[in-house]
Formats: structure tokens, sequence, C-alpha cells
């Protein structure tokens, strides 16, 4: 498999002066996401923890919803030339086998997916077609969270970041409980893989839905991050920057508490925030949507 972080010489220049140094970098491959033997999509991700990966990919699509409905998950011989003429497993391909009496879906062009480390929904045929309906309705059952916990996230999020530690380039989304305890952790270069990875944990320990967690997400709230949560059964998604217009939408529509801008004492409430103990006045920082 490959690795997580890889080495490559820089020039350096600091203070007028430079060198030669190694540096180590995040990896980015490309991984193939087969359905019963057949291609469904391709995501630039950071190897690691695949198998997950692609099953939390197929619950946000409304393939899986529990681990008895996966049979297996296998990397396929995809093959790379080596320099000496040999070759070895890529570890590229996964191909996921539903179990059976399990509902294959029509795998068409319109949902063969290409996705790149930014966006997990590139060559989407319309955005009716990512409203995917959700196995489970967003629980009522979380009690409203401290603003004190909230705020607490974001830092307990980024001590556990051990790759981002020595790469600088990794997004990272993370699982706590109502109490502000860490569940799990992902990294990768791409968010929306970071969550999969996260819910594909989840789904294969017989944990969905997450009704009781808060999801937290390194970096910008989109539309698509938005999704994955309510397909989760995720109640709070919170973001250290900013949510995309159809995220808010996504959130008031489902029933959703969407967080973002969440640094130190700050927070903006845009969706949901029946879950957020705001008191009377209202958390310092924080808005009613």
């Amino acid at each position: 498999m490959g690795r997580v972080t890889e080495r490559r010489r820089v020039v350096r220049l600091r203070d007028g002066a430079v060198s030669e140094r190694p540096d180590t970098l995040v990896a980015e491959e490309p991984l193939e996401i087969r359905l019963n033997g057949k291609p469904l999509a391709v995501t630039m991700r950071t190897p690691g923890d695949d198998f997950a990966l692609a099953a939390g990919f197929l619950v946000s699509e409304g393939v899986l919803g529990g681990p008895e409905e996966l049979a297996n998950i296998v990397y396929c011989a995809g093959a790379t030339e080596q320099s000496d003429g040999t070759t070895r497993n890529s570890y590229n391909v996964v191909d996921v086998r539903l179990a059976p009496g399990v509902t294959v879906p029509d795998i068409t062009l319109e949902r063969n997916v290409y996705t790149t480390s930014s966006c997990g929904l590139c060559g989407k045929a319309s955005l009716d077609a990512v409203r995917t309906t959700a196995r489970w309705p967003i629980s009522g059952e979380l009690p409203p969270l401290e603003p004190e916990v909230l705020a607490a996230l974001p830092d307990r999020l980024r001590a556990a970041q051990r790759v981002f530690d020595r790469t600088g380039g990794l997004h990272a989304a993370a699982l706590f409980s109502p109490e502000g305890e860490l569940l799990d952790l992902r990294e990768d270069v791409g968010r929306h893989n970071a969550v999969d990875k996260l819910v594909g944990r989840a789904l294969t320990r017989g944990e969905l839905p997450l009704s009781r967690a808060v999801l937290l997400v390194s970096g910008r709230a989109s539309f698509e991050l938005a999704q994955k949560a309510v397909m989760a059964g995720v109640p709070v998604l919170a973001a250290v920057s900013a949510p995309s217009s159809l995220a808010v939408d996504l959130a008031a529509e489902t029933g959703l508490t969407l967080v973002g801008f969440l640094r130190g004492a700050s927070m903006n409430v845009y969706a949901g925030e029946h879950r957020v103990a705001l008191g009377v006045s209202g958390a310092p920082g924080a808005r009613r949507a």
C-alpha cells in the first residue's frame, strides 16, 4: 500500500540564504472504487483506510446503511511497473461486494464520478442527483450543546492531527461526543475523503446512524459535507471556516445543525440552533439562523 507521506527534495530560501533539504509531503494517489466488479468512482486520496473510504462513500451514495449489507472489500490487482521491469500491486483499486439480496444501483455514466481532492461532487449530472434520500431522519435526541464545548473542539482536532504536524498539508474530520470527547479522527488530502473514512469505519462497527455525534471538519462546510453528515445520521456539523449557501439550505431542509466559523469563543449557527445552548441572550459570536 502507498505511504501516507513521501520525501521530496526542496530548495529552501530563508533570510537570503539558499539551501537544499528533503521535505515531507502528504501523499496523493488515485483510488478507483468498484461496486460488484463494475467501476463506480475515482477519487484522489491519501493512501490508508481505503476500505473505510469506499464504504463511507457508498453510505453517502445511499447504497450501504449497515454492516450486514456489506459482503467484503478487497484490493484488485492494479499493477504498477517498477524500474527493474517487475510489477507490484498499486493498491489503488478496491472492489466492494454487496451482501446477497442488497439492491445494486444502476451504474450509469451519470453515476460514474471522478472526484478530486477538493471536490467530491465533480461530474454529478445535476443538483437533484446528490439530494439522496437519507435512511435516517436527523435525530432530536442529542442534548443542547454548550458553546464552550463546541469552542474547544478545533483545538482538540488540531492536537490529534499527527500527519499534519509532519506535512502541513492535510485536512481532517473528527467525531466528538456531546461532551466533547474525541471519538475518531481521520486525515486526508481531501476533506470529503476524511469524512468518508470516518463514516466507513462507523459502518463496519455497526455504529450507524451517528445520532449522538458531532462532526467537525478542518475547513469549509460544503453542500457535499452536509449531505454526508445527513446520510450518516449526524445531527451536528461544525466547520472552522464558512459554509456554502447550499449547505445551509440542505441543513435547514433536513434539520441538521450547521455551525461555521468555529474559532475560539466565536461561531455562527446557520441552521438547527435548537441543538446549541444559546441561553437567554445567545452565545457570544453566535448568529440565529
